[in-house]
């Protein structure tokens, strides 16, 4: 059985060249931009991108839409609330109305009788 032998100088330098080689072979081997399988995933990109943008739009045209419905319910219940404190003010002056009639009629009795 033979030892480990280490690597020499020559043999790492070698090694490092190799690798430099591999690898530029690597960038160079990848599609240019003018290749029709980059362009066509590129078109894909922006059509995703077209799509997410148009679904972005229609949310936030649907939130402002609801937002819109929610302040004219707020807008109508407002309203509602204050025509039944309107009505109730106008169910309470009619009441005291009657009350003071009432109150002036007996007063009325009061001194018809003394008479």
């Amino acid at each position: 059985m033979s030892g480990f032998k280490s690597p020499s100088f020559a043999d790492r330098q070698k090694a490092a060249q190799q690798s430099r080689q591999n690898i530029l072979a690597k960038f160079k081997a990848q599609p240019s931009p003018d290749d029709p399988a980059v362009q066509a995933r590129a078109a894909e990109r922006a059509a995703i991108a077209a799509a997410r943008e148009q679904s972005k739009i229609a949310r936030e045209a649907e939130k402002a839409a609801q937002k819109a419905r929610e302040a004219e319910e707020a807008a109508r219940e407002i309203e509602r609330i204050a025509r039944e404190k309107e009505e109730a003010e106008i169910a309470a002056r009619e009441l005291e109305a009657q009350q003071k009639a009432a109150r002036d009629a007996r007063y009325a009795a009061r001194k018809a009788r003394k008479k």
